[in-house]
């Protein structure tokens, strides 16, 4: 069971397009990508359930059944950056997500005789603050920002709290700021694939973040040379991206009372260090580019 549980702002449902869009081929291997509205109001429902009594017996026939309909499958991949919590509860008690221990801990009991894994982006706070409170109201956002001490928020304290919950589940963590270098590699780790297994839609950030000059011709390029290595396909996109990105795409704009030019960059050095701090967790593994 492959949870993918955020964060927010981290272009999951982009990620959830791409896995779906690869659901046919996955199915060939075993990997079943169910539609969301097949278990998103289940899962939430059996969540809140849990906060006041165990799973009921039986829960986890009746989950399996209902999300392969009675076909076999080794890979069941789930995507909700609300598994968590709401955007509204990313935040509380000076850290990111409280809940997840929690829920995490419940999905664990829920299939406690299966394999489970959970993926999760990241990304700067200095940037994910703002785009996580883009809905909030003047009031919500002044309360919050009164409430955290912005420069101790650590993603590692995150993931500490989540293998105390959960040590013999797998964490898969990276950085949103990497992903169009490596957005082949989640889609193949998530399926549980090989190195050079094929997927549709590796390119799907890109096509976004390039020019329509820089796309093509980076179509081109890797049309042309098939066999790179993935280290040799990662320089190459790079390159692309230092000569063609375009400024709207990869510049972000941020703008949140009290984040001040200074706090942000703080924020950003801390946060390169947190990254480094989160690859020594135990049962963490992380996608570097």
């Amino acid at each position: 069971m492959i949870f993918q549980t955020g964060a927010h702002s981290t272009e999951h449902e982009r990620l959830l397009k791409c896995l779906l869009g690869n659901r046919d081929g996955f199915a060939q291997m075993g990997v079943a990508v169910p539609p969301p509205r097949r278990y998103r109001p289940l899962l939430k429902d059996a969540l809140e359930m849990m906060e006041n009594a165990e799973p009921a017996p039986g829960i986890r026939g009746t989950m399996v059944e209902t999300l392969l309909g009675g076909a076999e499958k080794d890979r069941v991949l789930l995507s909700n950056t609300h598994f968590f919590g709401t955007q509204r509860e990313a935040f509380g008690d000076n850290c990111f997500y409280p809940l997840a221990p929690q829920r995490a801990a419940y999905l664990r009991r829920m299939f406690a005789d299966d394999q489970m894994e959970i993926f999760m982006a990241i990304r700067n706070p200095a940037s994910f603050l703002p785009a996580a409170l883009v809905n909030a109201g003047r009031s919500r956002i002044s309360g919050l920002m009164e409430k955290l001490d912005l420069l101790e928020l650590r993603w590692s304290e995150l993931f500490e709290r989540m293998h105390a919950a959960v040590p013999d589940v797998t964490i898969t963590v990276w950085c949103n700021e990497d992903a169009p270098l490596i957005w082949e590699q989640i889609l193949r780790d998530m399926a549980g694939l090989k190195p050079d297994a094929g997927v549709t839609g590796g390119l799907a950030l890109l096509g976004e973040i390039l020019s329509p000059e820089g796309m093509s011709r980076l179509n081109e390029y890797l049309a042309q040379h098939p066999n790179m290595s993935e280290l040799h396909r990662r320089r190459v996109i790079a390159a692309f991206m230092d000569k063609y990105a375009l400024d709207e795409a990869v510049e972000e704009e941020i703008d949140l009372p009290g984040l001040t030019e200074d706090l942000v960059e703080e924020m950003t050095e801390i946060y390169d260090e947190d990254v480094f701090a989160i690859q020594r967790i135990p049962g963490v593994q992380f996608i570097a580019p």
